[in-house]
């Protein structure tokens, strides 16, 4: 009896003696910081953040995600005792919150407390502090959004600054606020608070780009949303995001599945990398880039994550883009080893592209070989040791390269380090409602950026069931695929999903919640058919390769048809004035997700890094008031007539509104008188420039926006991503026109 009372006498004393230290700590109140270090210890809390919140300078606004319910006892132990808190009317009468409650003034949430402000107003004019839990959505509707609206109201009269509150990990907690099919319960889940700069609404307007690109809701909504994304642990390498992905939806649970070799739980993806990675390290040097050709299958998640283990470097080779721009990428990025599968490049009749990359100085390392020597004992070694890497991992280091399209001139390597890639991956779950309910039909390739970041990492990091498909231009085949595998996301383009409902029926692509869509612009009957046949919603986005990609997108609280939607958490915009264009300008990008640099044909495997924190993206975009963004066309993809500067792509919306069904592709060509004109390379058989120029007028567009030549061909071509390869466009209009090919 006397040993029991004695060690309850020690964890007494232990328990007094670490609340003392914790209230030195994080300033807090010592019955504060005794009812906080039972959760601090179970789930081992870093709240070093805390202590320069209960420090913001009063009047403020403690802005708090609410993800669990134990999410108000951490804010009442944390944040300093004058905070008034806002609660919810679950957590108003919670029987075990009572002591919690008894350590800072609390009010129950009513609609009155928010939307007649005033009393908030005064008590924060008093250089007073207010807690407020926002419900846990990263889509809000527009009934939750009001909440938004009133407290950066609130925050404007009274002057006070906000600071954004979340907490990592707190959605998988047991008193979770999420549907458990969407949130995976740990009775002993680590916890991250994250705690951003106290800004004022004012503040965060003009870094969003003052009045004119924002609404104040929105800067709030953008503030908290980076709060969100900086409890996500950006500085991980892509091997450890995706194991403790495996730790937090379970190791057992079925991530990733093609048409060739069926479905692997996570364990079993993370063995077959780890035998990939020793293999590949045998014949390959730590950080060497080491590229990959594979199609859309589970092989190149493997080999993939078996490079990042191993500390290589992977190169995504674009083989659809022909031999000389597989022989300039290996140059570029001195690539010596690719991985690639005999089986597959029999199949594509890839064999032209295979003596391109020997030609540029690489050799094979083949898939069908690794196998077949894979023995036993390497087998159980990577079953026992799957969780850990082959080699110490860096999130800064680089971790992918990636080729530019070349759809306006010569492909460079995009150098991308694993925690941009990571970044942008969880900059689009916090600003897209993503789930492990969720399953993803992938037939984007995974060397494009679109393919791998959206279409891949995301799903991996996320636990989000993922289906590969090799080839987006099987247009009869992925409406079968997607009726026998049921997704409710899907990645595409506006040419590939256009074409993918004219073969499908109905009930096809009945599953979708929604489908992401990117590098070109969506056309209203894409849309249409979509929503009206399939019940999906086409979210429509944009990126760049150099912003790993995501740039901006729309989402169901946030999306206006027409535009691209709004810049995601965590990144700034400038634009910069461009002669002949009144409406926008030139966009500059900076942000977490950027590239390293790129490197070049003239300068092979020499990176050439950002030059300050700023990317000039080329395109010409406007932004109306609430930060949605319209993309008006890349800037070289205008055409200067007479001195004024025309759209290439508003002349292909143009001619593609008078002939849905056809492609087409705009360029510009030199003109002696003019300076240049604009020529139209068209499927249409009957495209004549009487037409175009009467249904031009009717339209209201200008004449200089009518294609002087018009060139019929039976098809556009086209890059391997689905882009228009406008480079081979304009050489067939020279050619046509008889134009000096140098032009």
């Amino acid at each position: 009896m006397m040993l029991f009372g004695a060690i309850l006498l020690g964890l007494i004393v232990a328990w007094l003696a670490f609340a003392a230290y914790v209230s030195v700590r994080l300033k807090t109140g010592f019955r504060q910081a005794l009812l906080y270090t039972p959760f601090r210890l179970i789930h081992r809390i870093d709240d070093s953040a805390m202590r320069s919140a209960g420090e913001a300078k009063a009047p403020v606004i403690y802005a708090i995600w609410h993800q669990s319910g134990i999410d108000p006892a951490l804010m009442l132990s944390l944040l300093p005792d004058d905070t008034l808190h806002i609660l919810d009317e679950n957590s108003a009468r919670s029987i075990w919150l009572e002591p919690w409650r008894e350590l800072a003034r609390t009010v129950t949430f009513k609609a009155e407390h928010v939307f007649v402000s005033r009393r908030l107003v005064r008590v924060l004019k008093g250089n007073g502090r207010i807690a407020v839990y926002f419900p846990d959505n990263v889509e809000p509707s527009a009934k939750a959004f009001r909440l938004f609206r009133a407290v950066a109201r609130i925050s404007m009269q009274a002057d006070a600054r906000i600071v954004p509150v979340f907490v990592g990990g707190a959605r998988h907690l047991p008193s979770s606020l999420t549907p458990r099919v969407n949130a995976p319960r740990h009775f002993f889940q680590r916890l991250n608070i994250v705690a951003l700069e106290p800004m004022t609404i004012a503040e965060l307007v003009e870094r969003s780009g003052g009045p004119a690109t924002t609404t104040v809701a929105n800067a709030l909504f953008d503030r908290m949303a980076e709060a969100r994304l900086a409890g996500a642990g950006l500085k991980r390498s892509l091997f450890v995001a995706i194991r403790d992905a495996a730790d937090r939806f379970g190791a057992s649970r079925i991530i990733v599945e093609d048409v060739i070799t069926g479905a692997l739980t996570y364990r079993k993806m993370f063995i077959g990398a780890r035998v990939l990675g020793r293999r590949f390290a045998d014949v390959t040097k730590p950080g060497e880039d080491v590229g990959l050709l594979l199609p859309n299958a589970n092989a190149v998640v493997l080999s993939l994550l078996g490079l990042l283990s191993g500390g290589r470097v992977a190169a995504m080779i674009n083989y659809t883009a022909g031999p000389a721009s597989v022989s300039a990428a290996v140059a570029t990025a001195e690539i010596r080893r690719i991985v690639s599968s005999r089986a597959f490049i029999e199949k594509a009749g890839l064999a032209d592209i295979v003596a391109a990359a020997e030609r540029g100085g690489a050799s094979f390392v083949w898939l069908e070989d690794v196998r077949a020597d894979v023995g036993t004992l390497e087998k159980l070694a990577a079953a026992l040791l799957w969780r850990f890497p082959l080699s110490r991992q860096d999130g800064a280091s680089t971790g992918i390269i990636l080729f530019t399209s070349g759809s306006e001139g010569t492909p460079k390597a995009v150098v991308l380090s694993q925690s941009s890639l990571l970044a942008n991956a969880m900059q689009a779950e916090a600003r897209i409602s993503f789930s492990p309910a969720d399953k993803l039909l992938n037939v984007l390739p995974v060397f494009h950026s679109f393919g791998l970041t959206g279409g891949t990492i995301l799903p991996l990091v996320n636990g989000v069931r993922l289906f590969l498909y090799p080839s987006p231009l099987h247009y009869k085949i992925i409406p079968e695929i997607a009726r026998k595998t049921r997704p409710t996301v899907m990645f595409g383009t506006d040419t590939f999903l256009a074409a993918y409902a004219r073969t499908a029926k109905d009930d096809d692509f009945s599953s979708l919640r929604f489908a992401v869509a990117g590098a070109e612009p969506v056309r209203p009957e894409t849309r249409s058919i979509w929503r009206e046949r399939f019940g999906a919603e086409i979210i429509e986005g944009f990126g760049l390769t150099e912003a790993a990609p995501v740039v901006a997108v729309n989402t169901a609280a946030h999306g206006r048809e027409g535009s691209v939607g709004r810049l995601l958490p965590g990144m700034a915009m400038r634009l910069e004035a461009v002669e002949g264009i009144s409406e926008g300008g030139r966009l500059w990008l900076s942000g977490p997700n950027l590239m390293r640099g790129y490197m070049t044909a003239d300068k092979p495997g020499k990176l050439q890094p950002l030059q300050g924190d700023w990317h000039d993206t080329g395109d010409i975009v406007a932004v109306d008031r609430e930060g949605f963004i319209f993309i008006r066309g890349r800037a070289k993809r205008f055409a200067k007539i007479a001195g004024e500067m025309v759209s290439l792509g508003a002349v292909e919306m143009l001619v593609k509104a008078l002939w849905p069904e056809e492609n087409h592709a705009a360029v510009s060509v030199p003109d002696k008188r003019k300076g240049e004109r604009i020529v139209l390379v068209t499927t249409a058989p009957d495209a004549d420039p009487d037409s175009l120029r009467q249904f031009g007028k009717k339209a209201g567009a200008t004449d200089l926006m009518v294609p002087h030549d018009i060139i019929k061909v039976s098809e556009i071509p086209l890059l391997g991503s689905g882009k228009t390869d406008y480079v081979s466009a304009r050489r067939l209009a020279l050619e046509r026109l008889g134009l000096d090919i140098a032009a």
